[in-house]
């Protein structure tokens, strides 16, 4: 189980953005894109075969994972995540936890 998947709000710990918060708009191994973090201008041709024009293109590039936390909500400030295991109906199941309070994230 990934510390960190799609949906949840992060902040830059390090690099030229540090400090801006977004949310994680895909997960890629060891790579995430944020929404709004890393922007880059890339050239791009057109394609009127795929309808892509072309010009120059605003987009979200990968950062490391290792260079970003996940926000804790109650404290507004970055966390470190934990997994632990729940029992429930007799089904056991992996549970991501904010390691400051302990509390679960997603429930």
């Amino acid at each position: 189980m990934n510390k960190i998947i799609k949906g949840d709000k992060v902040i830059v710990i390090a690099g030229k953005d540090k400090g801006k918060q977004g949310e994680v708009v895909k997960v890629l191994g060891d790579k995430i894109v944020i929404d709004g973090v890393n922007v880059v201008k890339r050239h791009q041709k057109p394609n009127p075969m795929r309808g892509i024009e072309g010009g120059i293109v605003v987009k979200n590039m990968p950062l490391a994972i290792s260079n970003v936390a996940i926000v804790n909500p109650e404290t507004n400030k970055a966390d470190r995540v934990g997994v632990k295991l729940i029992e429930s109906d007799g089904k056991v199941k992996r549970v991501r936890f904010f390691k400051s309070n302990g509390s679960i994230i997603g429930a």
